[in-house]
């Protein structure tokens, strides 16, 4: 028989990463109930995102077996408290939900669902903040008109930050603020990273309900340094319906799902999904395959967030700045509507859980 004692000194072995103490001297644990040979309890995290839920539940089913019994039958229910933001969070405590955009190989239009999907949040009222991550290829000036913008330095709480540029209601950073837009930016990786977590650590980016962030394709260095370094609450991956694309982004998919990685995967976008002439408005030309990212979402058992069509009025409207989403009234416009729907769906469903 399992003793109320043996399981609490167990947990007094775990550390809570944010807090730097254990679990039991921390107060982290709630609803501890110990009978014959089943544990059940709560514990409370400070990172709101999923994937340290998920680790600090698999650290407490590993050391009560390893501990005490190996057929032991474990119940833990791992939650995050929370109020105006991850207010726990050491690294932007008042961002409510951190989510990168990113896709398995580069040319899929993943900066143009990043740009959309910003601004869309925020034309639906949401605070919001997009930092371009994007080391090598920097397209947010572009899509949002700032190319010759440079940002300013402001003074909080006695520390000199970097204020993000605020247009169409969406506050940015991108590394093509900081860098000549003729020349390539030719960086290591450890170098890429440091740049960007400086645009995360030393920026004023205030109170926001979304932080997205436009990752580079593929699955390196960038990735693997964001991941270990900022408490992502989730990912939304991008395709186009081509075989080629898919098994890259299934790829991405998998790096995401990894047990030393763990971030929820919010859902995949199909872009490109049909050409539509602006002459034929009612035709579908499936240049790229029919329903690719759709079907492998399917199968990946992940959530499907919309099909975005290859239309010139969209490709004009990133090269002009001014996101097709804020085109009142027009199929893009709705589409996008569509698939910012989506995706707060998907937050909502991810919060509850």
């Amino acid at each position: 028989m399992i003793k109320r004692e043996d399981v609490l000194e167990v947990l007094s072995n775990i550390q809570e990463p944010e807090a730097s103490k254990d679990i039991v001297s921390s107060n982290l644990i709630e609803d501890l109930v110990v009978e014959q040979n089943k544990v059940s309890l709560t514990v409370y995290v400070k990172n709101p995102a999923m994937h340290a839920k998920n680790r600090m539940k698999e650290a407490v089913e590993f050391n009560l077996k390893s501990r005490l019994k190996k057929d032991i039958e474990i119940e833990c229910t791992v939650k995050q408290k929370a109020s105006g933001g991850n207010s726990t969070r050491k690294i932007l405590p008042k961002v409510k939900n951190i989510v990168a955009i990113a896709s398995g190989k580069g040319g899929v239009g993943k900066s143009t669902i990043t740009s959309n999907l910003a601004a869309g949040l925020a034309k639906k009222g949401f605070k919001v903040g997009l930092i371009d991550a994007d080391i090598y290829g920097p397209s947010m000036p572009t899509m949002f008109d700032l190319v010759n913008e440079r940002p300013k330095m402001t003074e909080i709480d006695g520390q000199s930050l970097i204020e993000p540029i605020t247009s169409n209601g969406v506050k940015i950073l991108s590394i093509g603020f900081f860098t000549d837009k003729e020349n390539a930016v030719v960086w290591r990786g450890p170098m890429a990273s440091k740049a960007l977590l400086q645009m995360f650590n030393d920026a004023h980016w205030g109170e926001l309900d979304f932080l997205l962030i436009d990752l580079p394709p593929g699955t390196g260095d960038i990735h693997l340094s964001l991941i270990q370094s900022i408490p992502l609450d989730g990912v939304v991956i991008v395709s186009t319906p081509q075989e080629v694309a898919l098994a890259d982004a299934r790829r991405g998919v998998n790096m995401f799902k990894m047990d030393n990685v763990k971030v929820p995967i919010i859902g995949l976008v199909e872009n490109m999904s049909w050409f539509t002439p602006e002459e034929l408005p009612n035709n579908k030309y499936y240049i790229f395959g029919r329903d690719g990212a759709k079907n492998l979402s399917e199968g990946l058992g992940v959530p499907f967030l919309g099909q975005i069509p290859l239309i010139q009025s969209l490709r004009e409207s990133g090269d002009i700045g001014k996101p097709a989403v804020l085109q009142e009234e027009s199929i893009i416009s709705d589409v996008f509507d569509e698939l910012v729907m989506n995706f707060t769906k998907q937050i909502e469903i991810k919060h509850k859980a």
